[in-house]
């Protein structure tokens, strides 16, 4: 599964593996694929140092990168707690009742939220990237659409390229302008922050509108048949992550979220603005289902809906209230079926694709050249 894209970085396979766990991270890149590593859950550069150290030390000297969210304008002098004073006393009580009505009990005395949206402050954001830069990555990777100008230099005075996600044609056009190296074409069926389009229509036009950038499809990828399709319609490359939310490898906090993602089917998830405040794909739970509801308060605005339910999620996922116990995921979702390793999901790929190939060679009369 190599392209032009993969060979430029020196991986075996056209495969982006997105993760917030460095163990994750670091298997995808020894398994020939390209790791990433989300950078949004550290607070604290320190943190970051920690684990981009124990990927140095076991990624046996393949490529990975780093995955950031900063807006693409800067905002000068606001803090956390700045933000927080934004935050309407009617959602922190909408918040409380919802905790109250499932039982959720409270954080032990002194505990601190394990769950902090921080990384969506710039600031917070650059304190990784100089912590990010004193390592060999070889991609930054930007959520929230284009880096700022300087984070785009500096990288590139790095040798570290940078990609930037997309949900349409046009904000793919906007990336290329901004001088962006590749462009992640996210569809609509992808887990995270997400558009209106699905991938089988978006990534070709997304192709044609930044030709000759090399663009990555995302978004309802899970097996080997589909990244060919994905390279057929003339993506360098296939950008995964809800697939390594089961692996052996990740670190899920709590067995019950495990057991609901692998009995979850294609169609139990849905976009909601609950987590973050922007759309985001994640499983259906009662959680999502009061903050879409016409009865509440109705979600705040990025940052602010993020650091509002902060320490609420780190309370459903310590106390494993199954109700509201969820995670952002994508469509896919209904192919996890089962714990395997990261090495078991790139040998499944690799199979697929080579029978999607032969298939497609039978159909065009080249069987056997």
């Amino acid at each position: 599964m190599q392209t032009e894209l993969s060979k430029k970085l020196g991986v075996e396979h056209a495969v982006f593996g997105f993760t917030p766990f460095p163990a994750v991270a670091a298997a995808i890149s020894r398994a020939g694929g390209f790791g990433v590593l989300g950078a949004v859950r550290y607070t604290a550069p320190d943190e970051l140092k920690r684990d981009l150290d124990w990927i140095e030390a076991h990624v046996d000297g393949k490529p990975y990168g780093l995955d950031v969210v900063m807006p693409a304008k800067k905002v000068e002098g606001v803090s956390e707690a700045d933000v927080e004073a934004m935050i309407p006393e009617e959602h922190r009580e909408f918040v409380r009742e919802t905790l109250a009505k499932y039982g959720v009990p409270e954080l032990a005395e002194g505990e601190a939220s394990g769950w902090r949206i921080t990384g969506w402050m710039e600031q917070v954001a650059r304190s990784q990237l100089d912590v990010a830069f004193d390592y060999p990555i070889r991609l930054l990777a930007n959520a929230l659409g284009s880096p700022p100008a300087d984070i785009v230099d500096r990288a590139h005075r790095h040798d570290v390229l940078v990609a930037a996600l997309a949900g349409s044609a046009r904000h793919a056009v906007k990336h290329k302008e901004a001088g962006i190296d590749i462009v992640v074409a996210q569809g609509y069926e992808a887990g995270g922050h997400t558009g209106e389009i699905a991938s089988m229509v978006l990534t070709p036009e997304v192709v044609d509108a930044v030709d000759p950038l090399p663009v990555l499809a995302a978004g309802g990828i899970g097996s080997g048949q589909q990244v060919a399709a994905a390279l057929a319609l003339g993506a360098q490359g296939v950008w995964l992550g809800s697939m390594w939310l089961t692996t052996t490898e990740a670190e899920l906090p709590s067995p019950k979220l495990i057991e609901k993602l692998l009995a979850a089917g294609s169609g139990d998830t849905v976009r909601s603005r609950a987590l973050t405040g922007k759309p985001a794909r994640q499983l259906r739970t009662e959680w999502t289902d009061a903050w879409d509801s016409a009865d509440g308060p109705g979600t705040l605005p990025m940052p602010l809906q993020g650091l509002l339910v902060a320490e609420a999620v780190s309370r459903i996922q310590k106390y494993e209230v199954e109700p509201l116990l969820g995670t952002p995921v994508g469509q896919i979702v209904g192919r996890m079926t089962s714990e395997r390793s990261v090495q078991a999901v790139f040998d499944d790929l690799t199979r697929g694709f080579e029978r999607a190939v032969d298939r497609i060679n039978r159909i065009a009369g080249r069987s056997g050249q």
